[in-house]
């Protein structure tokens, strides 16, 4: 059987790795992706931070970092959407080149920067989508400190502040690898002095349905230091943690000729990192607090896996490039047939199960 949207996927890894993205993000933009349906299979649908997730799955930030495909990406049938990340002020990001793929390892190196148009021109584009989508998938905005920034802890404060009213959750990046500002916040002190000023300013906001407030961690923190932070984070009163980012280390079992570029590795060999980052997470918070879990998801079986460590949502992203944009559908069909064979009659039945 013919299959337009894989085989145009294909043909977009004979591009730049780069380039090959631009084309895939002004394809959906354009409403030429494949359509899914967000609802469907039954069993997935949950209810997180009073917004409904007709599903778990979503493609991770990273991917439209301004917003320019938001109704097209959730066309494939996601059940979320996360933008960015984003930055007050446009930034051009590091130098080119700049993401790498790791064909034979299914996975890929980025050392991107966070290149994107700034915050006004993402607002404009969420803007849009929500008036005319009013019933819309959540959506959510990866925040980041622009690179130059002499304030980092201001430039969140200004990007809460900026898109608590449009958004169903923001996700505090203080995690990336590939930024001159992307590690500041990885200790004590300054993480707990920036979560209680971005808590104050969304509050003080008095929405009627503030968004959620996430921290994105680095799979590369020492588990002595991560309850740490953990604690932190929770005491502070923060409603989710996406585990992980992409990660520094360079698993000795890579094959592919890119594999010692500089930059965050993504892709498959971060899936048993992460997985186990993210179990661990549950077991310390109790299950009290819910999790995103990225990293290495490239089969209804993985999203399985990350939900019964204790992932409410999970995430995806590189395995597109490599699978094409059908794989979300796939994922959803066998992430509910695992949970049907194993006895669970829904998504929330399962989450942490295997703890």
């Amino acid at each position: 059987m013919f299959d337009f949207y894989n085989i145009s996927s294909r043909a977009l890894t004979l591009f730049p790795a780069e380039t090959g993205h631009r084309f895939a993000l002004k394809a959906l933009a354009n409403g030429l992706g494949p359509r899914g349906n967000a609802n469907k299979p039954k069993g997935l649908n949950q209810t997180l931070w009073q917004r409904t997730f007709l599903n778990p799955l979503a493609i991770s930030a990273g991917f439209d970092k301004n917003g320019t495909a938001i109704s097209g990406v959730l066309k494939l049938g996601v059940g979320f959407i996360e933008v960015g990340g984003v930055t007050p002020r446009p930034q051009k990001g590091n130098p080119k080149p700049r993401l790498f793929r790791l064909e034979k390892d299914e996975a890929a190196i980025n050392r991107l920067g966070f290149n994107n148009l700034g915050a006004d021109q993402l607002l404009s584009n969420i803007r849009q989508h929500n008036l005319i989508y009013t019933n819309s998938s959540p959506i959510g905005v990866n925040l980041a400190a622009n690179s130059d920034s002499t304030d980092p802890s201001n430039d969140f404060e200004k990007l809460v502040d900026k898109f608590a009213s449009q958004v169903d959750f923001l996700t505090v990046d203080i995690s990336c690898p590939n930024s001159k500002n992307g590690l500041v916040f990885l200790s004590p002190k300054p993480l707990q002095d920036l979560l209680d000023k971005l808590i104050e300013i969304r509050d003080r906001k008095d929405l009627k349905s503030p968004p959620a407030l996430l921290v994105k961690l680095s799979p590369d923190i020492e588990y002595r230091e991560l309850d740490i932070l953990v604690e932190v984070i929770v005491n502070a009163g923060i409603d989710g943690i996406t585990i992980s980012n992409t990660t520094i280390k360079r698993p000795k079992d890579l094959t592919s000729p890119n594999q010692n570029e500089v930059g965050g590795l993504s892709g498959k060999p971060l899936f048993l990192m992460s997985t186990e980052m993210l179990r661990y997470v549950f077991k310390i918070t109790g299950g009290n607090i819910p999790l995103v879990g990225v990293g290495g998801v490239s089969s209804g079986a993985d999203a399985y896996e990350k939900i019964c460590a204790g992932a409410s949502l999970v995430q995806v992203y590189t395995a597109l490039v490599y699978k094409g944009p059908k794989l979300i559908f796939q994922i959803k069909n066998d992430l509910a047939k695992l949970l049907e064979a194993n006895g669970f009659s829904s998504i929330k039945d399962a989450i942490g199960s295997k703890n």
